[in-house]
């Protein structure tokens, strides 16, 4: 996942944010729109689009058919009982290409959370470091060391609870993108704080697996080492009339792809 998350910004850090962290509208109308098309494209390639004519129009015929003969209590409940099979036939057909767009649908959204749905932690404000330790590895929550920055104080901590989890509390003294050391099993854990100044992509968490790939603002953690997640509070951007932080970002791309790709559809051709 450290390899891919690194090309997966090596590419996004180059366009996105055009016009500056602090005017995202031109990312959330560009990319969603790119989603949207980009669906129709591969429905249009990959999907079996003489299938889904003939289904939609074999569950038109039975709803025509629950109309005409609803006074027969046997024929609405065999028309009623094809409409659910071939529903499950209609989404059948329309599973090879969501699996398809799944995957740059998920790097796509992952990379718009991190540069918009969070802003940098205000001067002076106190967060809460939580490390999650693997419960299998040979490391005591209790060994954790963490080393600071000049511009984060200690209020707190370490607090080390049964269930492999330790916890600090800091306080962002200075402005600045600090970076937090946790040294633990011979080995050093390091964990990004933006603090103040102007509005960027900011770190939220540091996981391992396939999960890192959600949080592409840094380097996943090793895939076999004794930490499972690194993470601090976060600051959710406000977003107009839409909900502030992740939420509203993930609301928005889905119903502004779908507007886009229904936009289109037509253009493509495709029966959906």
């Amino acid at each position: 996942m450290q390899t891919f998350n690194r090309i997966s910004n090596a590419l996004f850090d180059s366009v996105m944010a055009p016009f500056g962290h602090a005017h995202p509208a031109f990312d959330l109308l560009l990319w969603p729109a790119l989603m949207g098309v980009l669906a129709m494209a591969v429905y249009k390639a990959v999907s079996n689009q003489k299938a889904l004519a003939r289904v939609k129009s074999q569950i038109s015929m039975r709803l025509l058919e629950i109309r005409l003969f609803s006074h027969d209590i046997l024929q609405v409940l065999r028309s009623t009982g094809m409409i659910v099979l071939k529903n499950f036939v209609y989404l059948g057909n329309h599973m090879l290409p969501m699996v398809i767009m799944l995957g740059p649908f998920v790097v796509i959204l992952a990379q718009l959370v991190a540069n918009y749905a969070y802003d940098p932690s205000p001067p002076g404000s106190v967060e809460l470091l939580h490390l999650q330790l693997d419960p299998d590895s040979n490391v005591k929550a209790r060994d954790a060391a963490l080393a600071l920055p000049p511009g984060v104080a200690l209020e707190a901590g370490p607090v080390a609870t049964a269930d492999h989890q330790v916890f600090w509390r800091l306080r962002a003294e200075q402005p600045g993108d600090h970076v937090l050391r946790v040294s633990l099993g011979g080995e050093v854990y390091e964990k990004d704080w933006a603090v103040g100044g102007n509005a960027r992509k900011v770190p939220l968490r540091r996981l391992r697996g396939l999960e890192a790939i959600l949080y592409p603002g840094e380097p996943a953690l090793p895939a076999h080492g004794p930490v499972v997640a690194m993470e601090l509070g976060m600051h959710p951007h406000a977003l107009g009339p839409l909900p502030a932080g992740e939420l509203g970002i993930v609301l928005w791309t889905f119903a502004f792809s779908l507007v886009a790709g229904f936009a289109v559809k037509g253009v493509f051709g495709v029966t959906l």
